[in-house]
């Protein structure tokens, strides 16, 4: 099994990590370095990995390195291990916003970096990741990445660094998008007299059915919602509405805006 060390030990890299220890990943072959004394004791209690505060001695002889830091401190973390990367390990980065030509200036430029975007479900093992190697990887090299955002929900390969951005702006930050919703249709449900935790259970239970209906079904998204939509019934009324407020389009103008913003970001790494 490879050596798998963690730079940063937070909350996506203890959910990472939770994930691949429940789908067959050994313990004593993945390492944390975090400075946090208490982050190290939180992760040995919780996950039985090994632990340190030495990047350096870490990743020297790691097999793939994920760095897990945020992006505001990532050249700072990773240009003091360029030196200790002539094993040429697989670097992966979950930190949003920072393209591969900014982390091979700090890293080296022969090595192979896979930029990963994971969303917050992965703590619930119900994320969704976007996946983008900067060089051609191995069957077994790919298969291990693969694995390990696998084991916190679902994970796809993007053909270009690109679509990263549009990873972001669609499962990135769509969780937020979904709160969102929640938000407004606790609030209206409530004013519509039903009490705030029938009112709760009742839309999160629809949605997490409606996506459950969507996953396993082939039929369209448009099929499914005009199977629900009787003509002249509440449905259609609701339907009509958001139409008219043009619900499509601003949809549109929001992915679009965290579109530009994930390239602005990237654009300001990259110099």
């Amino acid at each position: 099994m490879s050596k798998i060390v963690f730079i940063g030990g937070g909350n996506m890299a203890s959910c990472l990590i939770g994930g691949m220890l429940t789908n067959g990943f050994s313990s004593q072959d993945i390492m944390v370095s975090e400075p946090n004394e208490d982050s190290r004791k939180r992760m040995q209690s919780t996950h039985g990995v090994l632990t340190t505060a030495d990047n350096l001695a870490a990743v020297s002889q790691a097999d793939i390195i994920v760095l897990a830091v945020k992006p505001q401190i990532m050249g700072a973390v990773a240009s003091p291990l360029a030196a200790k990367l002539e094993h040429k390990p697989i670097i992966v980065s979950i930190a949003a916003g920072i393209p591969v030509s900014a982390l091979q200036n700090w890293l080296g430029q022969h090595l192979k970096i896979v930029r990963a975007m994971p969303n917050t479900p992965a703590m619930v093992q119900s994320g969704a990741t976007g996946l983008f190697a900067s060089q051609s990887l191995g069957n077994d090299q790919q298969a291990m990445i693969e694995n390990m955002f696998s084991a916190v929900g679902y994970a796809c390969w993007v053909a270009q660094e690109s679509d990263i951005d549009a990873v972001t702006a669609v499962s990135g930050s769509g969780p937020a998008y979904f709160f969102l919703i929640y938000e407004a249709m606790l609030k209206v449900a409530q004013e519509l007299g039903l009490d705030k935790q029938t009112a709760s259970q009742l839309t999160l239970h629809t949605a997490m059915g409606a996506a459950r209906l969507a996953l396993t079904s082939e039929s369209t998204p448009d099929e499914l919602r005009k199977q629900v939509t009787s003509p002249g019934g509440t449905t259609q009324a609701a339907i009509e509405s958001f139409q008219a407020q043009d619900l499509e389009g601003i949809f549109r103008i929001a992915m679009t805006s965290a579109l530009e913003r994930a390239k602005k970001m990237s654009d300001d790494f990259a110099g």
